[in-house]
């Protein structure tokens, strides 16, 4: 594999599970620096360890990044640690309320937007003063085909990636000038430990209907995502801002 990330010091939160885990494997194994950031220690430390032992070089800082202080933290360590910091993943995220507008409660409402847009938000505002003292670099902020798109039952979750979409969009804007690139990532289905704990009781059956809805005729695997993200990433992508791309098996062209 190539060592595209040399030197380079990655930050990616939501790192222990599903697509944020697959990123950490991909950059470390192409020589990146990866800082791990999620609020269960226990798995955290363990990732860590295991990039460690495969070879990469990896460090795990337990963080809230729904909560500003933590989410600035986060950064600080970053830099103290490594000195630089080039990149992030901005990857928290989940539905935590399902229903039609005039069914969601306010508090529903506002936890959607939190986990969903907050914590973005908090990242860019700590990461793009980190990237810019390091001469440049890029971030990849997930969002999903909710976040240009709607669903029946999902007002609130859609809202919030559609949020990322356009606060990516305005980032982007802010920091051009700066040597610092800013997309979002479209997302369709991804085959990851939290798709499969909220499929209910037959996992097999809701896969397979998932599935359908991709044009594609499948989901998706994290790998497949973590090495698009490594690639906006990473210095192939240099003319690459401001946009919302999507590795969503054709859902959104459909």
């Amino acid at each position: 594999m190539s060592a595209r990330f040399a030197g380079k010091v990655i930050l990616i939160t939501g790192a222990t599970s599903g697509m944020g885990r697959a990123a950490a494997e991909r950059i470390a194994a192409e020589g990146g620096h990866v800082v791990l950031a999620a609020r269960g220690k226990d798995a955290g430390d363990a990732l860590a360890a295991g990039l460690r032992s495969a070879g990469g070089e990896a460090t795990f800082v337990p963080a809230d990044v729904t909560v500003e202080a933590e989410a600035a933290e986060l950064v600080r360590q970053a830099v103290s640690r490594y000195g630089r910091l080039d990149g992030a993943f901005n990857n928290v995220g989940a539905a935590t309320a399902a229903g039609a507008v005039t069914d969601v409660d306010g508090d529903a409402w506002h936890a959607d937007l939190t986990l969903n847009l907050s914590s973005v938000f908090f990242g860019l505002k700590h990461q793009i003063p980190a990237l810019r003292a390091a001469g440049g670099g890029a971030i990849v902020n997930n969002a999903s085909v909710l976040g240009v798109t709607g669903q029946a039952g999902m007002a609130s979750y859609s809202a919030a990636k559609h949020g990322v979409v356009g606060l990516t969009r305005s980032a982007a804007l802010d920091a051009a000038g700066s040597g610092v690139r800013i997309n979002a990532l479209v997302t369709g289905g991804v085959d990851t430990p939290l798709l499969r704990g909220n499929l209910g009781p037959s996992p097999e059956e809701s896969l397979r209907a998932a599935a359908v809805m991709h044009p594609i005729g499948r989901i998706a695997q994290p790998e497949e995502i973590a090495a698009f993200v490594a690639f906006l990433l990473s210095d192939e992508a240099r003319f690459i801002t401001g946009a919302a791309l999507a590795a969503d098996g054709g859902m959104t062209a459909a």
